[in-house]
This record gives structure tokens, C-alpha cells and sequence, in this order.
């Protein structure tokens, strides 16, 4: 039964582990999709250590924008996150418009599927207005993207010092 959660929150709230224990919970083995694109050799480093500690029960998925292109269809999977997806395309794609449509269509494509999706996004604009007018627009992009995910959405967690707050479903 296809079933889309999404939690979201502030950097290290506890969003992925509480995505993993989650996805654990409804599989002995789920899928991992990283989002990510590795920008730089410490980062790769993040990444390898992030998949160790996932451990061998997890299937490791690397896609930057098209998550339709993998059939899930019965699985579980944690997507990590909407924002380095989000990312993927401002930056191939920098008129907001264009960026948000490409991301929903993608979106509704992928999970047109028979699947557990639980999408984990970060809430970037919870803090002041940047400065920055590339940076605003990317932070317009994000939480209207979060907005559509969370209104398709069976269930919204916030991720607050590491305690999960039901928000809806």
C-alpha cells in the first residue's frame, strides 16, 4: 500500500536516524536513495561513513534528480534529502518556476509507485532572511517544495532536538 511520509526539521534535529530506525521498523530491508552529490573529498568521506553505519541490510541508492528512474514498488525507502535534491535542480535550473514544476512532476512520477517513501527535508527557512538573493530563492524553492510533499503527504513528523512531533497523520 503506497504511503508517503515526510519529516522535516533544523540541521542535526535527528532527521535521518529517526528516518532509518523508522524505515527499519516497516522492513527488515529497506532502501537507502541518496540525493547527494559529492562535492568534495569531506564529504565523500560523510557518505562512506553514513553507509557503514546503515549496515548490510540496507540497498544503497546514488540519484541526484531522477528517483523515477528505480522501481521500489513494494519496498521501503528512506529518500535523503529534498533539500540536496532541491539543489540539483536550482542549480542546473536557477528560475524558481521552473526548478519547483521540474521537482513536482518528478515527485508525483516517483511516487505514482506502490511503495513506502519517507522523504527527509530540512526547514531552511525557520531562520532569518538571507542577505543573499540566490540563497533567498533557493529558500522559496525549498519550502515550496515542501509544502506540495507535505500536502500528498499520509504523514508529517518535526524533528525537534531529536523528538519526533507529529504534525500530521
Amino acid at each position: 500500500m503506497k504511503r508517503i511520509i515526510l519529516i522535516t526539521g533544523g540541521q542535526r534535529s535527528g532527521k535521518s536516524s529517526y528516518a532509518e530506525k523508522l524505515a527499519l521498523s516497516l522492513s527488515s530491508n529497506p532502501i537507502y536513495m541518496a540525493t547527494s552529490r559529492i562535492w568534495d573529498e569531506e564529504f565523500r568521506q560523510r557518505v562512506i561513513k553514513h553507509q557503514k553505519r546503515r549496515g548490510p541490510e540496507w540497498t544503497n541508492i546514488e540519484e541526484e534528480k531522477e528517483l523515477s528512474r528505480h522501481d521500489i514498488t513494494g519496498r521501503v525507502a528512506v529518500i535523503d534529502c529534498v533539500t540536496l535534491w532541491c539543489t540539483n535542480y536550482f542549480v542546473e535550473q536557477p528560475e524558481v518556476s521552473l526548478a519547483l514544476e521540474a521537482l513536482k512532476q518528478e515527485f508525483d512520477r516517483f511516487t505514482a509507485q506502490d511503495a513506502t517513501f519517507i522523504f527527509v527535508t530540512n526547514e531552511i527557512g525557520m531562520g532569518g532572511v538571507s542577505p543573499n538573493e540566490v540563497q533567498r530563492r533557493f529558500t522559496d524553492l525549498q519550502g515550496w517544495m515542501n509544502q506540495y510533499i507535505a500536502s500528498k503527504a499520509d504523514q508529517v513528523v518535526l524533528m525537534v532536538s531529536g523528538i519526533p512531533v507529529k504534525v500530521k497523520g
